[in-house]
């Protein structure tokens, strides 16, 4: 991945302000909707294979990874750690008196990296002659695509609009006492406790934060395990380190309603044994993403939808000639690396080169939380079909440091 080394290579190098690079020409060989770790890869690799392209993004270059997701979170819960070592000094020896966390500064630097690394993605888009055309690009047919009543036409537009926090009907998010990851990553003040619904990598990524600096943690998950996408083993070992770490934790549970109207909110909780009112200074909703499809011409192209989801073959081509889809909005594992791939492979095609097809039985993921959760292929519950066929044998190999 592109991301890890923009900061310190490139920062010097970008503005303060978010610059539109774009010439009078509005007809491109590439044009990108969203600038994502789908988007801005896909664009570079056009570039660099000499085609000329364009990306446009209605917000800041990255797209949510950079800004509002993977590379934020990783800011806070690197600062969460070594709270946590501070906390614990004795145990290697060190003596750190009155250790204290500054939740301000600590939300401060986590944007600080996340606009050090948008800066690096303009940056780069300089530097590979891309043009950044700023505003909310609609599709249209023929292969165009109109940004702000301005139409520019492309021989290939590629789909990368990402995605965002999903809303549940029983959990509408006000952004103030009921929230989204982005409140999440830059609350003005630590609240004294929270309940996080939902305990997939957003949800036990920001539980393990908060936990960290001391505020008091509930999850609520609907399966009857943490981190469900990963192997019940994990699972299991995961949900104890958590408890121990004083998150309380409640699985095969669901939220029916809350209630904001007091100082905090009451969230009805059902569970196996019936319903539980909880409270909480705010509650964290995450319960997954849905894509960002709404408004963006589909329907006026004729591009087929499936389940939130566009359809697309093995390079990416959507059911019309000349239009692409690839990251969050596609079928696969919602990850920015596998985005980045799917962005790479599909100009590559589109440029005439020889490619295979992703193969997504060997997508790498994790989970960074304390402890980290890392998987690479099928998870054992697939695997136990395939050995029922006799088509493999299965062997536990247990490593622990």
């Amino acid at each position: 991945m592109l991301f890890y080394f923009f900061r310190l290579t490139f920062r010097k190098f970008a503005t303060s302000k978010t610059t539109q690079y774009h010439y009078e020409m509005s007809k491109y060989d590439i044009i990108v909707l969203g600038s994502g770790p789908g988007g801005y890869v896909a664009a570079i690799r056009a570039s660099q294979l000499g085609l000329k392209t364009a990306v446009i993004e209605k917000e800041s270059l990255g797209g949510v990874c950079l800004n509002w997701g993977c590379i934020p979170t990783k800011a806070l819960l690197k600062s969460a750690q070594v709270f946590e070592y501070l906390k614990h000094a004795e145990d290697y020896g060190l003596t750190v008196k009155g250790a204290d966390n500054d939740f301000g500064k600590v939300v401060e630097r986590s944007r600080s990296v996340a606009d050090g690394m948008s800066k690096g993605v303009q940056f780069l888009m300089k530097k590979n002659k891309i043009d950044v055309i700023n505003g909310f690009g609609k599709l249209k047919p023929g292969k165009k695509v109109e940004v702000d009543g301005k139409e520019y036409s492309a021989d290939h537009i590629v789909i990368a609009t990402g995605a965002r926090s999903r809303e549940l009907p029983s959990l509408p998010q006000d952004g103030k006492k009921v929230i989204g990851y982005r409140e999440a990553m830059t609350l003005k003040k630590q609240p004294k406790s929270m309940i996080v619904v939902g305990s997939g990598a957003i949800g036990v990524e920001f539980s393990n934060f908060y936990r960290s600096m001391g505020t008091e943690v509930t999850i609520v998950e609907f399966l009857p395990s943490l981190v469900p996408l990963e192997d019940e083993d994990v699972s299991k070992q995961f949900e104890r380190i958590f408890k121990k770490s004083g998150i309380k934790v409640m699985t095969n549970a669901s939220v029916e309603s809350v209630d904001t109207s007091g100082k905090n909110v009451k969230a009805t909780v059902k569970t196996q044994k019936g319903e539980e009112i909880i409270e909480a200074e705010i509650i964290l909703s995450a319960v997954g993403i849905t894509s960002n499809l709404e408004n963006i011409g589909l329907e006026d192209v004729g591009i087929v939808q499936d389940m939130d989801k566009i359809m697309v073959n093995d390079w990416y081509q959507t059911n019309i000639p000349g239009y692409y889809a690839i990251g969050d909005i596609v079928h696969g594992p919602a990850l920015a690396h596998v985005a980045s791939a799917e962005g790479i492979l599909c100009v590559e095609k589109i440029a005439g080169l020889h490619v295979e097809p992703i193969d997504y039985g060997n997508i790498p993921g994790c989970t960074y939380t304390s402890p980290e959760i890392a998987s690479v292929g099928m998870l054992s519950y697939r695997l136990h079909r395939h050995q029922a066929c006799g088509n493999l044998t299965i062997r536990r190999i247990w490593h622990q440091r």
